[in-house]
């Protein structure tokens, strides 16, 4: 579509969205009122309001309380490199999340019990209701929220194991492989997908973002001869950082 056929709540986001790359509304800059962008473009109060809505669904601005709309930093895009396998010996500091081992940070964890939903039951090969042990996962590096994971167990497999709690016992912060293997359960295949989508509410507010900013999600499951042993959702903001795949070729 020519640019001049575009609607015209597109060509007024547009034009703002180019000062805001160009510097001419630098971060912490507060974004010209509905009222300015009216009398600046000849434009309705309706095609100000979804100007602004498209500047702040993509991210480029945000409103403060009692503020007002402000442009935001724009913060270097960092990677998180996640590999294949790696043994024991090459632990890394992400444990089960195969990442990069030069980045350096802290965990938090929390496992319980609890009965399995509809769809982490699909994902497990179990029935709803089935019990899991769920373990949710803050990894930060300099004290910023970097990553937020959920993985769930069926209770059938590992419960009155030694390997029941993730991150307690003799195999704490393993990983699934080597966790799964003190069982006799051998891990021989991981499926991840990854998408974007908006976080929800508590992911992003753990994450120190805004309700409903994009975030990066790999859905992963760990299989033992075709069977789930493990699967998980893995969380970054979209905005912060990228995902690196480095893969052996055999």
């Amino acid at each position: 579509m020519p640019f001049g056929e575009q609607p015209a709540y597109l060509r007024v986001a547009g034009d703002l969205r180019q000062k805001i790359v160009d510097g001419a509304l630098p971060p912490h800059t507060r974004l010209p009122s509905q009222a300015r962008i009216r009398e600046q473009y000849g434009v309705s109060d309706t095609v100000a309001l979804e100007a602004r809505k498209v500047l702040m669904a993509e991210g480029l601005v945000e409103g403060r309380s009692g503020s007002g709309t402000y442009v935001r930093e724009r913060g270097t895009l960092r990677g998180i490199v996640r590999s294949g396998y790696r043994s024991a010996d090459d632990r890394t500091p992400f444990r089960q999340e195969q990442a990069d081992e030069r980045v350096k940070g802290t965990w938090e964890s929390h496992s319980e019990q609890e009965d399995a939903t509809a769809e982490t039951a699909a994902r497990l090969g179990i029935e709803p209701g089935d019990r899991v042990m769920r373990t949710r996962y803050l990894y930060r590096t300099e004290g910023e929220p970097m990553m937020l994971t959920t993985s769930w167990e069926p209770l059938a497999l590992t419960g009155r194991t030694p390997v029941m709690l993730p991150e307690e016992g003799p195999l704490a912060g393993c990983g699934v492989v080597e966790r799964m293997a003190a069982i006799d359960v051998i891990v021989d295949n991981v499926q991840e997908e990854v998408g974007a989508r908006p976080g929800l509410a508590e992911e992003t507010l753990a994450l120190g973002g805004v309700p409903g900013r994009a975030v990066l999600a790999v859905s992963r499951t760990f299989y033992a001869s075709g069977r789930p042993v493990e699967t998980a959702d893995v969380v970054v903001p979209a905005d912060r950082f990228t995902f690196s795949y480095h893969l052996p070729v055999r």
